[in-house]
């Protein structure tokens, strides 16, 4: 990564010498930069990540609509998670998912998996509007609940969410991936925790998707096209309460804001008329207590750029500011992990792919425990709040064509 930077340097100082910066006053501007200014780090994984889990506990997966469950289930397997049990209701989807994990027993119901007692968690990503319904029946069976994101679509399934957390004591998870599962996004969580941009004020994520992915991925969520309730905003919940889950647990968490509100947002089907209820854009601003939010949503990448999106996010401070691009260096890398840091002593490139990702670990402690150190139960569940507030309040725009 670093000889990449390095080979942008050469190139401009090689530019300069044959008379052409003039001609491009940009690169003119670029080639001025102190490289004594610029440092290029790759950052070093946790002294811990090669040893063996603390904990193990027995899990099992019940609805498996979107693909998201392979990184689901991946994460607390590294943290000492067993799977011993699986059901899905779609034929396809369980094909794949046997093929996955041949070894797991599967069952012909979700009762099978709520009526086991030596199962400890259950994680699910079944169609979006059922899964709240299921993680409150998880919940009063005494088991603990991982959800794919969206993990609530309606302000009343919250809130009976919330009921029973209070009657049960268990724990009901949403995985946000493109914070937990994104290298780089821990690392910023970390520098951002330090102090390395004094207090955050804004984040920024500019979160496009692609409906159908060409990658060599066969487990990706669009790789094998998309069902019937990917399109119908009342099974999945609309483009702010989907995608958008993710950006606003992200703005909660680096602002550290305990409290926000939902200033404006809108949706619009700009592109794909022959599914008339779906939404393709969307965006929202947000205020908390303790900074300010901007989130945009599309469907819009396009296949030139070989990953399902270049999610990017932007996390101002008042002594400094970073950006993290997760999934893609465009036209430069196709490696992701990506982070980018100014403060008042210089600019630095970190390369985060061997950073540790410490949710499953996490996780997998807090079922043991009873603690809550993967993830605040309070603050998962008021971005999932938000995001169902923000679609509520959306302005319906139509384009001219």
């Amino acid at each position: 990564m670093a000889m990449d930077f390095l080979g942008r340097r050469e190139f401009l100082r090689t530019v300069g010498s044959v008379g052409l910066m003039a001609g491009v006053p940009a690169l003119a501007e670029m080639s001025a930069i102190d490289p004594a200014s610029v440092a290029y780090e790759v950052a070093q994984p946790d002294q811990n990540a090669e040893a063996a889990p603390k904990h193990s506990i027995k899990f099992a997966v019940c609805g498996m609509s979107h693909d998201h469950i392979y990184g689901m289930v991946g994460a607390i397997q590294r943290g000492g998670g067993v799977l011993v049990a699986a059901y899905g209701a779609e034929p396809d989807k369980l094909a794949n998912f046997k093929k996955r994990f041949p070894d797991v027993k599967m069952v012909s119901s979700e009762d099978a998996i709520l009526n086991d007692p030596s199962i400890q968690l259950v994680l699910s990503s079944t169609i979006p509007d059922e899964r709240a319904p299921l993680g409150v029946r998880v919940m009063k069976k005494g088991k603990d609940y991982l959800s794919d994101k969206p993990g609530a679509t309606s302000l009343e399934q919250i809130d009976e969410i919330r009921k029973t957390i209070a009657e049960t004591k268990r724990i009901y998870g949403i995985l946000y991936s493109e914070r937990f599962e994104v290298k780089a996004a821990v690392k910023a969580g970390d520098m951002v925790k330090a102090g390395a941009i004094g207090r955050v004020i804004q984040t920024i994520n500019i979160a496009p998707h692609q409906i159908v992915q060409h990658g060599m991925d066969p487990y990706a969520g669009g790789a094998g096209g998309r069902p019937d309730w990917f399109w119908d905003p009342a099974r999945y919940g609309g483009i702010l309460t989907d995608i958008g889950s993710h950006q606003v647990d992200q703005f909660l968490f680096y602002t550290g804001s305990t409290q926000a509100e939902v200033v404006a947002s809108q949706v619009a089907n700009v592109n794909h008329h022959q599914k008339p209820k779906f939404q393709d854009f969307g965006d929202m601003m947000l205020r908390g207590d303790r900074g300010f939010g901007y989130v945009r949503l599309d469907w819009f990448t396009p296949d030139g750029l070989g990953t399902w999106g270049d999610g990017r996010l932007f996390i101002l401070g008042t002594e400094g500011y970073i950006e993290v691009r997760k999934y893609v260096d465009v036209a430069r890398s196709k490696q992701g992990n990506n982070l980018f840091i100014v403060d008042k002593n210089q600019q630095r490139f970190i390369d985060c792919n061997n950073v540790t990702l410490p949710f499953g670990a996490q996780f997998v402690s807090d079922v043991v425990n009873r603690t809550h150190t993967a993830q605040d139960q309070t603050q998962c569940l008021l971005a999932a709040e938000l995001v169902v507030r923000a679609q509520m309040k959306a302005q319906h725009v139509t384009l001219k064509s």
